[in-house]
């Protein structure tokens, strides 16, 4: 009897949710509809996952273990997610996660990052935030798993935390986790944001290397107003090693990087078909033909011109017909013309 009500409050919660999880991979059911069940799904595995951290966060710390954190909490999260949404992810290159100390450096595209987080995640890795998540709700589940907060307010700052980061690295041989792009950046076009060179100063001070890693672009998959199943691919690059590399070389190191992450990103990304799902029937029906035009009727042949005129009226007509030109109708060039808006940061 007291196991029955023990596992009595867990069924009232995982029976509806499993039901609606079925529901909500329904290709039946309205993309609009299914883009906001599946959106309340991915929220309640993150919640899910959070109170996963709290139970796991503070035993990890008491034994050690503390950089462990974000590998439990991630695989939790993947766990319940990927079967609740029908999101599976497929990593190439996954020997390469188990190199340390490095820095991982990664694209960032959506909130849907945390489903390739949750499967990539490796073990004995730190995390990169801004200082000002440290006084959030997440900083105490944050500093419990060892994350690495950077004032990016203040360069001095900035430039301290990285030192003192780059020393507990090295010596603890762990990894840490950037997303190097500083910002989310989901387009329908493959391409990604200039990188952020904090991450390149920090393994060039360290002497450790980078290890890329890229989600494809999942347009197909997630964006504004679709929420669909689907697979999303992962590649990690083998480690750039950044032994003998000084200061002086950050940005070539940074270039270099971006190129070959660009590179895999196009090549294991599909092209975008999910956003002509979405495009009502009326949209997709052919576009109608313009009816062929009648061909038009010969014109008279002009009367001749009677002798009698006189130059005067000659005169003013040829002049009407000049004026007519240089009014005010638009001529072909003029019709090109495009004003063009000034392009968005």
């Amino acid at each position: 009897m007291g196991i029955f009500w023990l596992l009595k409050p867990v069924a009232y919660f995982t029976v509806p949710f499993g039901l609606l999880c079925s529901v909500s991979t329904s290709q039946a059911i309205p993309t609009p509809i299914r883009y906001c069940l599946r959106a309340g799904i991915y929220l309640v595995a993150i919640a899910a996952a959070s109170l996963s951290g709290i139970v796991v966060g503070i035993p990890l710390n008491l034994v050690g273990q503390r950089f462990n954190v974000n590998y439990c909490v991630a695989r939790i999260f993947y766990y319940i997610a990927s079967r609740a949404l029908d999101i599976t992810v497929e990593i190439e290159g996954e020997q390469y996660l188990d190199e340390r100390p490095a820095i991982l450096v990664v694209n960032h595209q959506s909130m849907v990052d945390l489903l390739f987080v949750g499967r990539t995640f490796p073990f004995r890795t730190a995390i990169m935030a801004k200082k000002s998540l440290q006084f959030t709700p997440l900083g105490p589940f944050m500093y419990m798993s060892g994350s690495v907060f950077v004032d990016r307010g203040n360069s001095v700052r900035a430039r301290q935390s990285l030192e003192a980061a780059a020393a507990s690295i090295k010596s603890q041989k762990v990894g840490l986790w950037v997303f190097v792009e500083g910002t989310r950046n989901l387009a329908e076009k493959t391409d990604l944001l200039p990188f952020k060179k904090g991450a390149f100063h920090l393994a060039i001070q360290a002497q450790i290397p980078i290890i890329p890693v890229i989600a494809e672009n999942y347009w197909n998959i997630y964006h504004a107003g679709v929420f669909e199943t689907g697979k999303i691919k992962v590649k990690v690059l083998p480690p750039i090693p950044t032994t003998g590399l000084s200061a002086s070389d950050v940005s070539d190191l940074t270039l270099r990087t971006r190129e070959a992450m660009l590179g895999t990103l196009k090549a294991i990304s599909t092209a975008p078909t999910a956003a002509v799902k979405n495009i009502p029937q009326k949209e997709l029906s052919p576009t109608p033909q313009p009816e062929p035009r009648k061909p038009a009727p010969t014109p008279r042949a002009a009367a001749p011109l009677r002798m009698s005129a006189s130059k005067e009226s000659l005169a003013s007509s040829s002049s009407g017909a000049h004026g007519s030109r240089e009014s005010g109708a638009e001529t072909e060039e003029d019709e090109g013309m495009v004003l063009v808006g000034r392009p968005r940061d």
